[in-house]
Order: structure tokens, then sequence, then C-alpha cells
């Protein structure tokens, strides 16, 4: 099938094919024409790599399950290898996650600081005009 099948019936764009070939995880043969032509065994590679990555691998982790991508990977038992790249992928998304909830709570201090800066500003520049109000008016 060409690149555009196979995009269509795994959901995924012929980009992220060329990207995957480029990585080395599916391959290809040239037609005549120069097109790419993917066997029906490109399905579940590409499945099973759409599936890794959307687990929130890399495609640089996705490439240690090369040897393991034409079989089903969400049904089969994972490797202490296979294991052991999710407990490093998931560490580094917590630290990433710790990281951008520190800087959204540092934005949200600021801005919850700016808005009471400015209710205190408009209080008394309200405070000011009205004394000056009543001063005008006494004298």
């Amino acid at each position: 099938m060409r690149i555009g099948e196979l995009a269509r019936r795994t959901g995924t764009t012929a980009r992220a094919l060329r990207h995957y070939e480029q990585a080395g995880l599916i391959g290809s043969v040239r037609a005549d024409n120069g097109y790419r032509v993917y066997d029906e065994g490109a399905l579940v590679r590409v499945s099973n790599i759409r599936y890794l990555l959307g687990a929130g691998l890399t495609l640089d982790d996705v490439a240690a399950f090369a040897s393991c991508l034409d079989g089903d990977m969400p049904a089969a038992p994972p490797s202490a290898r296979g294991l052991e790249i999710a407990r490093e992928r998931l560490a580094v998304l917590d630290a990433r996650i710790a990281a951008q909830t520190e800087a959204r709570d540092r934005l949200a201090a600021a801005l919850a600081s700016q808005a009471v800066d400015q209710r205190r500003g408009a209080v008394a520049h309200a405070g000011a005009g009205s004394s000056a109000a009543n001063g005008s008016a006494s004298g």
C-alpha cells in the first residue's frame, strides 16, 4: 500500500510515517515510479508506534521496542527493559509537570498580587478624589 493509504488506515499523517521510517521503525520499498510501498505488516507496526507514543514515550524510547512492534503490544506483558523505559519516561514527565506547576503558581501569585495592588490603588485614588471633593465643598 502507498503512504497515503497507510496514513489513512492508521489515523496518522504521511509526514509522521516518513518520520517513523527515518527513525528506522518502519520500512518501505520504492515502486518503479518512486513512491513508497508498505506491506500489510506496517499497519500493526504503526499502530504499535502510535500506542507507545500515546502512552507518553518518545520516538527514541519507541526505538527500544523495535523488535516488538510487529506483535499485539497492548496485550503483551511488558519486558523488564520496557518497564525501565516507562519508569524513566514517567520520572521525566513528573519533573516537567512539577516545573510547570511551580511556574503556574508563580504566575498566579504575581497576578493575584497585581490585582490586589490595582484594587488598593483604585481605593486610594477614589478616597483621594472624594477627600478633595469634600474639602473643596467645605471650604
